[in-house]
C-alpha cells in the first residue's frame, strides 16, 4: 500500500509541489528560521483547535483525527458540528477560495463520510475578519479534479513543474527556488 496523503499537504501542493520538497527539508529545523508573519499568526490561532479549547460544547468536535482507506488519505479536521452536521476549516485570513482550500475540506468530508458522519454544509472561516465562506459539495467534475489532484500528489513528477512567479512571491520558500523561480 501506498503511504497515505496529509490532507494538510493538499493545499500546498495546489499552491506548488514544490513547497512539499521545501517544507520536507525544513522539517527539523525550528519553524521561526522560514516561517514569515502570515505563518506564525496562523499557527497561533490555530492552537485552540489543536489543544481543544475553541469550545466546550460537546456536539462540537475539533481537532479530531481522521482517515479514509478509499481515498489513502488522513490529517484532522478543524471543527465538526454533529448536530449542524456542518465541516468548518479555518484560516487566518481569506481574500480568495482557492481550489486547495476547496480540496482540502472534500478531503475531510470524504473521510468523516468513511468513518460514518453526516456532512450536509463545508465551510471556509476567516479568523481575521470573522467571515464565513460556504463551500458547495462538490459535483461530479469537481469530484474527477479532486481525484486528479490527488493522483497527482501519489505520482508527482518534478521535471514538469510549471512556475507561476505571482506564487512564488508570496512563497516562504522563494529563497530556495533559485534557478526555479
Amino acid at each position: 500500500m501506498e503511504n497515505p496523503i496529509a490532507i494538510s499537504k493538499i493545499n500546498d501542493f495546489v499552491f506548488c509541489p514544490m513547497s512539499i520538497y521545501y517544507h520536507s527539508i525544513y522539517e527539523n529545523y525550528d519553524e521561526s528560521v522560514y516561517h514569515r508573519s502570515p505563518q506564525k499568526i496562523g499557527k497561533i490561532k490555530h492552537e485552540n483547535i489543536e489543544t481543544k479549547k475553541y469550545v466546550t460544547s460537546k456536539h462540537i468536535f475539533q481537532g479530531i483525527p481522521i482517515y479514509s482507506g478509499k481515498y489513502n488519505l488522513f490529517g484532522k479536521i478543524d471543527i465538526y458540528d454533529s448536530k449542524k452536521f456542518e465541516l468548518i476549516e479555518r484560516k487566518y485570513k481569506v481574500d480568495t477560495i482557492y481550489d486547495g482550500y476547496r480540496y482540502q475540506l472534500y478531503a475531510q468530508m470524504y473521510c468523516l463520510e468513511e468513518m460514518g458522519y453526516r456532512v450536509d454544509k463545508l465551510f471556509i472561516y476567516s479568523l481575521s475578519d470573522n467571515k464565513r465562506y460556504e463551500i458547495s459539495k462538490p459535483n461530479k467534475e469537481e469530484n474527477r479534479n479532486f481525484l486528479k489532484i490527488l493522483e497527482s500528489m501519489m505520482n508527482y513528477d518534478f521535471s514538469g513543474l510549471i512556475i507561476n512567479l505571482n506564487k512564488c512571491t508570496n512563497c516562504i520558500y522563494s529563497e530556495l527556488c533559485g534557478e526555479i523561480c
